[in-house]
């Protein structure tokens, strides 16, 4: 019923502003009309002007334009015979209640038809909320990145359209596109600590989980920005681990667990990260040990390589041709675990990185080529992979 009454108002209304100017005993000329829109236009310039906003070249040209068509609309005034009654604007009588009594019957009666024929009066009702639920449930994620990537394809430089698909690209494990996306976010938005960082985490994620030497630049970018930026310090601890300086790794963590606020949920990281290098966490920490949510930090770190504890503790005490061999020999494991279960991505990712950092590309093409067969059945980890290989040079 009240779905019925909100018709008859809107009807009512439409029926209204057919009858209202029908009502009016005259009309001013449509000449005299355009020089008086032409004029509201140049004081609406103006006053956006004095507003700010528009720009100066915006606002003179907009201003040439409407003075033209005033002009122009004047002139035709001036020149035009124009009959006496078309200026007085007079309608006769009869149109005007010909026209009237049309639209009161046809508005109605045409709006019933027309919501019979294409409406669903009999659909029950359904909550805003339920609907707009169901939108995006029935959404893939594949779809909603597609529309932000259309939006970006038109406005390419819009730096918050690429600060907001970056991190969706590296959870996706798209980290060639979240490097490239965080690297239009700091070309269109300027350097920040937060864009800097997220940076670096994402060659760190394209590297199969190393700290490059560009993922390490963009970190300390980052500090110099803000010191106080805690995943920049965290990844470069996880550098100086991956770099044997296992003293400066436990300086940075514990130093961020020293000014660690009480409900930060990067600590069980840190402290994970100092268990994995044979330091014990300061035991004056305050921070809650909740378990780690679900943070762009700590998961790259959870997923990043390193050896045991055991391992780097031996290798402190290794000659370099030692460690060296050690290191061999954790790539050989490691290789050797794929040959058994060649599902593990991320692994892959870091034996083909392991490879090219020792210099063995040979290796690093084969392994790659193993990497392609192994995971060929699964779409998203094949491109993954493919997007190692590419950013390694390694195609064949």
């Amino acid at each position: 019923m009240l779905l019925w009454t909100v018709f008859a108002l809107m009807a009512a209304i439409a029926v209204f502003a057919v009858l209202w100017p029908l009502s009016r005993h005259s009309l001013a000329g449509t000449e005299g009309t355009d020089l008086a829109v032409y004029r509201d236009q140049l004081d609406e310039i103006a006053r956006d002007r004095a507003a700010g906003l528009i720009a100066d070249a915006e606002a003179q040209a907009a201003k040439i334009e409407v003075s033209r068509r005033l002009l122009a609309a004047a002139e035709k005034v001036e020149q035009a015979e124009i009959p006496p009654a078309v200026l007085r604007g007079r309608s006769s009588l009869w149109r005007r209640r010909i026209t009237a009594v049309a639209a009161l019957l046809l508005v109605p009666v045409g709006a019933t038809a027309l919501y019979l024929a294409l409406g669903s009066p009999q659909m029950p009702g359904e909550p805003l909320s339920a609907r707009l639920n169901a939108i995006h449930q029935g959404a893939p994620i594949t779809k909603l990145i597609a529309k932000v990537e259309e939006h970006l394809n038109r406005h390419p430089d819009d730096a918050r359209g690429w600060e907001v698909v970056a991190p969706v690209y590296l959870r996706l494990g798209r980290f060639a596109d979240a490097v490239r996306a965080n690297e239009k976010a700091i070309e269109f938005g300027g350097e920040t600590a937060p864009r800097e960082a997220d940076l670096g985490e994402a060659l760190t994620a394209q590297a199969g989980g190393v700290v490059t030497a560009k993922a390490k630049s963009a970190f300390e970018r980052a500090t110099k920005l803000d010191a106080g930026e805690m995943k920049a310090r965290f990844f470069l601890g996880v550098s100086a681990q991956q770099d044997g300086k296992i003293d400066e790794a436990a300086d940075i963590w514990r130093g961020m667990l020293a000014k660690a606020p009480a409900d930060a949920a990067w600590v069980p990281a840190v402290k994970q990260a100092l268990a994995s290098i044979g330091r014990p966490a300061p035991s004056s920490t305050t921070a809650s040990s909740a378990p780690v949510k679900s943070e762009s930090a700590s998961s790259t770190a959870a997923s990043a390589p390193g050896p045991s504890a055991a391992e780097v503790a031996a290798a402190s005490k290794m000659s370099a041709q030692d460690r060296s061999a050690m290191i061999h020999q954790m790539v050989a494991r490691l290789a050797e675990r794929l040959k058994a279960d060649g599902s593990d991505v991320q692994g892959w990712q870091r034996l083909l990185r392991a490879y090219m950092v020792l210099g063995e590309r040979d290796k690093a093409k084969s392994a790659a080529a193993d990497a392609r067969k192994a995971l060929a059945s699964d779409h998203d980890k094949l491109r993954r992979i493919d997007d190692m290989i590419k950013s390694l040079g390694l195609q064949s």
